[in-house]
């Protein structure tokens, strides 16, 4: 049986589409490689990957698309909104068809190591892949994102999992993990205060006592004058997309703010944008096997 495994590469460059294209080319025209989705932010500075493969062939197109962005990229003069730490910020495997999460782990750990072989970057594992409690948080790895990482790197507690231990001069660190599916999902405001945004994403994450499968930041959407609560559900099957978005705009009302729409960054599934219809519309015992689509693929 073909196995399929899902990768989500972060990468920090979202402004300059010369660039894009060529970090993406590695997964183009690639046997056993397919490219879904790539989405690029300016505000952010990011881009985002959705591809699927087998994974041999997967991880291959993955070390080619890392070292076409550790050639490209330059963080010492990378500005963005999102928190970030390396060219390749973070490199999560996702397992589909055919492959369980310890198998999703070695894949993971193997890239690492290539990675950091051939690359010389510092390899950073994290959630299911983290060899530690303290690791398994992606926000607490990046903490002190880029400017930061050249001291943290040379406590013991942050010696890398792979690769040197000092930072790449010009390509930072990564974080490379196995995790279940999750979805980026950002709520604008309109108001261009930064400082309310990220007192509503306080309320919001988890880590602050807000809602479980919920990490939320902050940010600020200069060009466009509103500041964003960007978001990454992390079990949407369990805190649903509704329920963020209606915690929003209660704690927004405070500030006598409104909720002036939502995007998703990247692929998501369906069943976390039934959930929300489903609310939304007030079905009453509504299921996925009533899906015209989702029946018609079984």
């Amino acid at each position: 049986m073909n196995k399929l495994i899902e990768c989500v590469p972060n990468f920090s460059e979202g402004r300059d589409p010369q660039k894009i294209e060529k970090i993406v080319d590695p997964f183009r025209g690639r046997q056993g490689v397919k490219l879904l989705d790539y989405q690029n932010d300016e505000d952010h500075n990011r881009l985002v990957v959705t591809v699927v493969g087998e994974p041999e062939a997967l991880t291959a197109a993955v070390i080619a698309a890392m070292g076409t962005a550790v050639d490209l990229i330059d963080m010492r003069t990378h500005q963005g909104q999102h928190p970030r730490m390396g060219a390749i910020d973070v490199v999560p495997f996702i397992p589909l068809k055919n492959v369980s999460m310890p198998e999703a782990v070695a894949i993971s750990k193997q890239v690492g190591q290539n990675a950091a072989e051939k690359l010389h970057l510092p390899i950073f594992l994290y959630e299911e892949s983290a060899r530690s409690p303290a690791r398994r948080n992606l926000a607490t790895i990046r903490k002190g994102q880029f400017e930061g990482m050249a001291d943290k790197i040379k406590q013991p507690a942050w010696r890398p999992d792979f690769g040197p231990t000092e930072v790449h001069p010009t390509a930072g660190v990564t974080a490379v993990g196995a995790r279940m599916p999750l979805v980026a999902y950002n709520v604008n405001l309109d108001t261009p205060r930064l400082e309310i945004a990220d007192q509503i994403a306080k309320k919001v994450r988890h880590l602050s006592g807000g809602l479980r499968f919920c990490k939320a930041i902050g940010i600020e959407l200069k060009d466009r004058g509103m500041a964003q609560v960007s978001m990454n559900m992390t079990d949407y099957t369990r805190t649903a997309l509704y329920r963020a978005l209606e915690l929003i705009r209660v704690e927004a009302r405070r500030y006598g703010v409104n909720v002036v729409g939502s995007e998703i960054i990247g692929l998501v599934p369906m069943e976390a944008l039934i959930d929300s219809a489903a609310y939304y519309l007030g079905l009453e015992n509504f299921s996925m096997e009533q899906v015209l689509e989702a029946r018609i693929w079984e």
